[in-house]
């Protein structure tokens, strides 16, 4: 991916050598942009037309900076945010921060790496890393069915986190986990929480992943009963595989929630299986999620989807998909278009 570099040169203060000079360090300029054309109708509502944007992925910009300290460790940042090129917003959605993806400062080390700040999640990196679709709000089945659930189905607490600390761990042996912890940031709220982590292995053609996170708010403390009365708190695990044989990869995913809700809780099952195949200078994908919802709420969600991306140079591709979604009870949803996407 091509990137552009500022970096930072060697200041002279007044009374100080020219030569002297601060430790080594980089600032890079990053992102994506995606746009599509095409048409959607969610389950139970009407469709529309038009231009849209992240039709692969949502269109963000960010900038990444380090400063080595010694030793082998760096002081590092991140800011990053989400927007629409289609109308010039801010962030993924309406209210949305402006840098919702990642904002965070932190230490790199031989013995890993810890940040401060906000965080995209590693439950949501490990959803997104083992489909063939990605993280596509709108092309992705598992993607949708995960944190754009309806009828009760989905997570809640966002795919970024405010107010955490993250650690990644070095790999061992194509072994690796991430864990993350968010305060509440509330007077009187030290149980209102959010915690979770990755256990992710990967060696040759196979990788794996486990995840879980609990989340105990949605964006303030005790905010949960507003998205259901007596909601207090939800659990969810993943464990996912992808294999890569070369001429096709496979994915699968296998996901559990719990929301613990009085008098009655729920819980769903669900997964995902998917499949990419290289055809000329790009990829065909195909991918179907399901999830059954039981107790409190019942409900069921099937969603498929089949699309072809094509690589026009090294950061720049097109792509065609189309996106069938039915949930229990709703009018069967469907989405279609074409899109670009190009990295800098």
């Amino acid at each position: 991916m091509k990137v552009w570099r500022l970096c930072a040169c060697s200041a002279i203060a007044a009374g100080l050598s020219a030569s002297h000079a601060y430790a080594q360090s980089s600032v890079t300029l990053t992102g994506q942009v995606d746009q599509w054309v095409g048409s959607k109708a969610l389950p139970g509502q009407e469709r529309s037309w038009g231009l849209y944007g992240g039709g692969m992925q949502t269109s963000w910009w960010g900038l990444r900076g380090q400063e080595d300290l010694g030793g082998g460790t760096k002081a590092i940042f991140s800011l990053e945010g989400f927007y629409s090129a289609n109308n010039g917003q801010y962030g993924a959605y309406p209210g949305d921060a402006f840098f919702s993806r990642n904002a965070y400062v932190g230490v790199e080390s031989q013995y890993g790496t810890v940040t401060f700040g906000r965080h995209t999640t590693p439950y949501f990196v490990s959803t997104v890393l083992f489909n063939p679709f990605v993280d596509s709000y709108n092309f992705s089945p598992l993607t949708i069915q995960t944190f754009l659930g309806q009828r009760g189905q989905g997570l809640v607490g966002d795919s970024g986190w405010n107010n955490s600390v993250q650690y990644d761990s070095p790999k061992f042996n194509g072994l690796n986990f991430t864990g993350i912890y968010a305060f509440g940031n509330a007077a009187g709220q030290n149980g209102q929480n959010k915690w979770g982590g990755t256990v992710q292995y990967s060696v040759g053609n196979f990788s794996f992943v486990a995840a879980y996170q609990q989340v105990k708010f949605n964006f303030v403390p005790n905010d949960l009963d507003s998205v259901a009365p007596g909601f207090s708190s939800q659990q969810a695990a993943q464990v996912g595989g992808s294999y890569d044989l070369g001429f096709m990869k496979f994915y699968a995913q296998y996901q559990y929630m719990n929301d613990v809700i009085e008098p009655v809780s729920a819980h769903s099952n669900g997964g995902q299986f998917g499949i990419s195949v290289p055809i000329g200078a790009g990829r065909a994908q195909a991918s179907y999620a399901y999830t059954k919802m039981v107790g409190s709420i019942e409900s069921t969600r099937n969603t498929w989807a089949v699309g072809y991306d094509y690589n026009i140079s090294k950061r720049t591709d097109v792509y065609g998909a189309y996106l069938m979604d039915h949930v229990t009870g709703l009018s069967t949803g469907s989405t279609f278009g074409v899109g670009i996407r190009t990295y800098f």
